[in-house]
């Protein structure tokens, strides 16, 4: 028996070994990882990739009655993975628009959490400070649910040099923020972004209270800290309200309850290069010839290569009157054949193409 047991010891010991070389091989190779989403702008946290990599290691588990225990020992290998991933990129610049508390910041924070947040004043200085590499990359506004697009955002997107790697859904929660002596019946102005303002445009006309606009929900809860009034309050988040002891009014004051922005992260990686993930979606941009009939037969090009198109928006084309550009957010892998040929057929109908993006889309739901 006691041979039995140092026979077994020494087989643990040589597996220990092992599994502590091919332990440096894969943190080695989680560091390369990291350094890929450093460039490309892309969240250390993947969940779809975690249950990728949990569902291929069990399979490699013949011993039925070990792939719990191996269940257990993936999901260890991955959470200290994500820590030295964390740890290596800690350094990285996030740029966004607004201040601390604004809902920007927070989608910042949710996608970025170990990442240094730089604020900005404008969409325009937060996308320029990744093109100058001052960040590494930016989190901007595309679309609420509620308000539409955010026209700024999705023109730096047609006309800059910048690459979307990934689309994060925010629910916001828009509150009534004052000051302790406030009451609802005391506000006679509130003051907000514009898009948070239309957005609770219904509960605002209901009250009667007059409206000032200002660069962003947390420089407005910052302002009305600074008014100290009680007449005055601020359209907001929860955590604006906290960072500048404020109260919380009336919560929840969003127009719908299914109140959610999307935000793109911007990196300076642009959508040809060889390494890019190719995602289930993309972005693609495009103007149309001057001819009849010219955006239909675009849009019946994507059609007809199979790609499912899920967006379809016009913009103004800046310093050319009457000239429009088309946004659409398509399913699908352009890089495929099929990709190929629906790019080939969109050049004979367009006068100019570019492909903004790949991306994946997460997010979280809303419960209110």
């Amino acid at each position: 028996m006691n041979e039995d047991i140092s026979v077994a010891r020494k087989e643990i010991e040589e597996a220990d070994r092992q599994i502590a070389r091919y332990f440096e091989i894969r943190m080695n190779a989680c560091a390369k990882v990291a350094q890929y989403k450093k460039e490309f702008g892309i969240p250390i946290e993947d969940k779809a990739q975690e249950e990728r990599v949990i569902e291929r290691n069990i399979g490699f588990i013949e011993d039925e009655k070990l792939k719990n225990y191996f269940y257990s020992v993936t999901r260890c290998l991955i959470s200290e993975s994500k820590k030295y991933q964390f740890r290596l990129n800690e350094g990285m610049k996030i740029a966004y628009n607004g201040t601390q508390g604004a809902f920007a910041y927070i989608a910042a924070k949710r996608v970025f959490p170990k990442s240094l947040l730089i604020p900005y004043s404008s969409f325009e200085d937060a996308y320029n400070s990744v093109i100058s590499g001052e960040c590494d990359t930016a989190i901007l506004p595309i679309e609420n649910s509620s308000a539409g697009e955010v026209g700024q955002v999705i023109d730096l997107m047609y006309s800059g040099p910048l690459n979307v790697n990934g689309v994060y859904s925010l629910p916001v929660t828009h509150n009534l923020i004052g000051t302790e002596e406030s009451s609802l019946e005391s506000i006679d102005v509130v003051i907000s972004h514009p898009q948070a303002l239309a957005q609770c445009d219904t509960f605002i006309k209901n009250h009667k209270i007059q409206t000032l606009t200002a660069s962003s929900t947390a420089e407005a809860v910052k302002y009305v800290a600074r008014e100290n009034n009680s007449h005055l309050a601020a359209i907001g988040s929860e955590e604006s309200a906290d960072l500048n002891g404020l109260k919380i009014i009336k919560s929840n004051i969003n127009e719908s309850r299914e109140n959610t922005t999307r935000f793109a992260v911007f990196s300076r990686a642009g959508a040809d290069s060889p390494n890019i993930r190719k995602d289930n979606r993309f972005i693609l941009m495009f103007t149309v010839n001057d001819e009849a009939g010219a955006l239909v037969k675009a849009l019946n090009v994507i059609g007809d290569c199979g790609f499912n198109m899920q967006v379809l928006r016009s913009r103004p084309v800046k310093n050319k009157a009457w000239q429009y550009y088309f946004y659409t957010e398509i399913e699908g892998d352009y890089s495929t054949p099929e990709g190929a040929e629906m790019i080939k057929k969109l050049s004979e109908r367009c006068e100019t193409i570019k492909i903004a993006g790949h991306y994946s889309e997460s997010g979280e739901k809303n419960d209110n």
